[in-house]
């Protein structure tokens, strides 16, 4: 037996890899996330154009990112691997490049391709010089041929992305207060640089609320037709058409009235405070239903039906769990948590300061047409913007949103120390309070997380470590997994 296993796990470490989630977390970044930041920020449009142009706008349209190079002081480009960053204390990345047009009256002008920044580079990824390298050739770069990588240099120091265990997105789980006896169901709802959180609770007068941004317990029933859903049978049958639901009917008789989703829209428009003339009213309603209900589903007109369909799919789950036809969920279950790896991590960060290098544009493109001049767009990228900013981040910890600790020096007092540091995962939950449920150790973490190490004192199972032979599984693509759904007999209503 014991010989069976020790074969089953040198053949599993020669197909598999320590750091290996992380290291394709990275590569999916690279190759995916990085195009879905630009495609969010595609075209920027400054508010002062030269008085002679109609239209004028600035497209991105691809990015990429090639492998680590230097810039020596006499202007000659070389490869560089991590040895020398090292040794001469610099930061171990490649250069990052942008396709710009701009483009005037909608006819193209100018299109060219320029560097943005550089972004420090994973070692042992697909985008690192000592990717697929044998022993051999490891050890002629200077390398330890057994280091797992998973790591960034900065500044010649070794820096690790610790992995953040969160609460999974565009899930509703509901909850029961153990002082009112209470429930409320939550939703994060996220999508991009969003992540909005919606509240759905029932109030003593018997009528389900749902609260979201600045949408403040308003009727579920009014959002529903609001968004299109308007005969009460259809509500009836989107909730369930197994069960009857006293509790919706009291709900629809409450808002016999609204008859239009125009009334609908304008009653939540009221109930928010919007005060302009009906029009106006209408209008910015419906935006905010389109942009902040449920950003996951979709953020245009054409959502707005599916988003109704999953409010009644929430509604029915609420009221399941408080009747108890079904269990609370528990968010220390597994199912319901999500860990951001390093390739999340970064997509944050270059999110963030991408906008940031998008108002340094505009604010340099209309003061120069202040002036009375026609930039070049060419002049106005700065390139040391984003570079510093994500340099800044990776070195001292502080990651978007005020986290801190997110990017630690890795710890290499013995190798099984190392890899722990690479395994690591915390929570986000504050070490000063009891939190006694999400400190537990949960049946949930076997095979997924070391039952053992977590430190003692405060941080006691909010830090935790991953099992040695973990693998998380990368977020699957939706459109995929409907054509599957599809195949095996799922219909579209």
């Amino acid at each position: 037996m014991y010989k069976y296993g020790k074969t089953l796990i040198k053949k599993y470490f020669e197909e598999q890899h320590f750091v290996e989630s992380d290291i394709e977390s990275f590569n999916h970044f690279i190759e995916v996330g990085l195009n879905e930041v630009i495609e969010e920020n595609k075209e920027v449009v400054p508010t002062i154009i030269p008085g002679n142009i109609d239209s004028f706008k600035i497209r991105l349209d691809k990015i990429w990112v090639t492998k680590p190079e230097i810039i020596e002081a006499d202007g000659s480009k070389r490869n560089i691997y991590p040895v020398e960053a090292r040794l001469r204390k610099i930061t171990y990345s490649a250069p990052i490049f942008i396709e710009i047009s701009a483009h005037i009256n909608d006819v193209q002008r100018e299109s060219f391709a320029t560097q943005i920044g550089n972004l420090p580079i994973m070692l042992k990824s697909k985008y690192c010089h000592l990717n697929k390298l044998s022993k051999d050739e490891l050890i002629a770069k200077g390398e330890d041929p057994d280091d797992p990588g998973g790591y960034f240099i900065i500044n010649g120091t070794e820096k690790v992305l610790i992995k953040i265990e969160d609460l999974g997105a565009n899930r509703m789980l509901v909850e029961q207060s153990n002082l009112t006896g209470e429930f409320t169901g939550k939703l994060f709802s996220e999508r991009g640089s969003f992540k909005i959180p919606h509240t759905v609770e029932k109030l003593k007068d018997g009528i389900f609320y749902l609260t979201f941004t600045r949408v403040k317990r308003i009727p579920v029933i009014v959002i529903i037709k609001a968004l299109g859903l308007l005969k009460d049978e259809e509500i009836v049958k989107w909730i369930s058409i197994q069960k009857n639901y006293d509790e919706i009917l009291i709900n629809l008789f409450e808002f016999v009235d609204i008859k239009t989703e125009e009334d609908a829209i304008d009653y939540v428009a009221k109930r928010i405070g919007i005060t302009q003339s009906k029009e106006i009213r209408i209008n910015r309603m419906q935006e905010i239903l389109d942009k902040y209900l449920l950003p996951h589903i979709g953020i245009e007109g054409d959502t707005r039906m599916e988003k109704a369909k999953n409010l009644c799919k929430m509604l029915k789950k609420y009221i399941d769990v408080s009747r108890g036809d079904i269990p609370l969920d528990d968010k220390d279950h597994y199912m319901n948590k999500k860990l951001k790896l390093s390739g999340d991590l970064l997509a944050d960060l270059f999110r963030v300061n991408l906008k940031v290098l998008i108002g340094d544009l505009l604010y340099n493109f209309q003061r120069i047409v202040k002036r009375g001049k026609f930039p070049s767009i060419k002049v106005i990228v700065r390139d040391k913007l984003l570079t510093q900013r994500i340099y800044s981040s990776m070195a001292t910890g502080t990651w978007v949103g005020g986290r801190k600790g997110v990017s630690q020096r890795i710890q290499r007092l013995n190798f099984l120390e190392t890899m722990s540091h690479l395994q690591r995962v915390v929570s986000p939950l504050s070490a000063s309070q009891e939190n006694f449920e999400a400190r537990e150790l949960h049946c949930t973490h076997l095979g997924r997380l070391c039952p053992i190490e977590t430190p003692e004192g405060t941080n006691i199972g909010l830090r935790k470590n991953m099992s040695i032979l973990c693998s998380i599984s990368s977020q699957s693509d939706e459109e995929e997994v409907k054509k599957q759904l599809k195949d095996l007999g799922l219909k579209n209503d």
